[in-house]
């Protein structure tokens, strides 16, 4: 039985069990399952947390990004510039609207997307850049946004793991021309299934991403259809649960920096690398990683020891089968550490007597490695 696991939601529905059985029991009485009300209020909501002036609930986070491309009318014979190392759902709503993903290394130490990668990578064909907030960790989105303006393409966050972080007191999901978020339960603010929401200043934008995601109606009539849409809504039930979780967001974010530190402080001397966020950032943390040798055998001798992780990711964008034919790199800091890199326990009720147990393990686990140095 794993003594530690990689995460634990128990503790944050546990918080917000009472609020969401009563918030449940009033849709019970309003059958106003989809849409209305109660959606309504955490939009507003999460648009004032990240800023911005409009968020538009939708069913998930890759429906927020494909629903964004095809927003701004991005699709076949266009090109969008894609981190390589990112979950395939950021590749993949680039291919959905039609256009394509075009890979980019990213850097050997924040492992994101950097202005100077994205500036070399623009060509006649590009429409788009979008920058992932891996880990919880924002990318340079002033230096990225000054490279978008100069070269008159979009900048879209995909701030699907940076629910809450900044750089440079600047909020994720408030950067670009729209950003999107996933709402999947394992996320900082995570649903109790799926859920997603694009966040945008863009008055017109908005309007026809919620057109899209409601079968393309028209906001005057919903008897008329001006666009090809599709269905995707946030259900009411999710935003009952999201709000709720919303409320205390901070809070988790707050602990899950204080479990970081307590980590920063035992692994010092370790033949091991965490990944940092930049200078400037206030990460949010989803993930806590670390670069280590022999990653397969290390997560195994973890398990032994009751040490549950996970990795994010372990084959890259450009290596996966159905995506490789956009590949032109090399990407050798992608594939590169796809090999070295574990997923930490984090979560917001982890304690630092939990952290103590796993940095004994990883001490065990490392203590025969010679330091590597392609982990610097």
């Amino acid at each position: 039985m794993t003594a530690i696991p990689f995460s634990d939601l128990g503790g944050t529905t546990a918080e917000i069990r009472a609020e969401v059985e009563a918030g449940w029991r009033e849709l019970l009485d309003s059958n106003a399952w989809v849409g209305g009300a109660v959606v309504d209020r955490f939009e507003q909501a999460w648009a004032e947390y990240c800023r911005t002036d409009h968020a538009i609930g939708v069913a998930n986070g890759t429906d927020a990004l494909h629903l964004v491309l095809r927003g701004l009318g991005i699709g076949a014979g266009d090109e969008v510039i894609v981190p390589a190392n990112t979950f395939i759902a950021t590749a993949e709503a680039v291919v959905l609207a039609g256009a394509r993903p075009r890979f980019v290394d990213v850097d050997p130490d924040s492992l994101l997307l950097t202005p100077e990668a994205l500036d070399a990578a623009v060509n006649s064909s590009t429409a788009a850049v979008l920058p992932v907030h891996l880990y919880g960790h924002m990318a340079d989105i002033a230096g990225l946004g000054a490279v978008a303006r100069r070269h008159g393409i979009a900048l879209i966050e995909d701030a699907a793991q940076a629910h809450g972080a900044a750089r440079d007191g600047i909020r994720a999901g408030s950067a670009g021309t729209a950003a999107c978020f996933s709402f999947y339960p394992g996320k900082n603010l995570g649903a109790f299934g799926d859920g997603g929401a694009v966040t945008t200043d863009d008055r017109a934008l908005a309007a026809t991403v919620r057109s899209l995601a409601n079968h393309g109606r028209s906001e005057e009539d919903r008897y008329h259809h001006p666009n090809i849409g599709t269905n995707s809504r946030l259900d009411a039930l999710q935003a009952v649960v999201l709000r709720a979780k919303l409320a205390r967001l901070d809070e988790w974010t707050r602990r899950r920096r204080g479990i970081v530190a307590a980590y920063r402080e035992r692994v010092t001397g370790l033949p091991m690398r965490l990944v940092e966020p930049e200078p400037g950032v206030d990460s949010a943390w989803h993930l806590l990683v670390a670069r280590v040798a022999e990653r397969d055998r290390v997560r195994a001798d973890l398990a032994e020891l009751g040490v549950q992780t996970g990795i994010h990711y372990p084959v890259p964008c450009h290596e996966q089968g159905a995506y490789s034919q956009w590949a032109d790199g090399p990407y050798p800091v992608a594939s590169r550490t796809a090999k070295q890199i574990v997923s930490l326990p984090l979560h917001p009720h982890m304690t630092v007597a939990e952290v103590d147990v796993v940095v004994e393990a990883l001490a065990k686990v490392l203590v025969m490695e010679e330091p590597d140095d392609d982990l610097g």
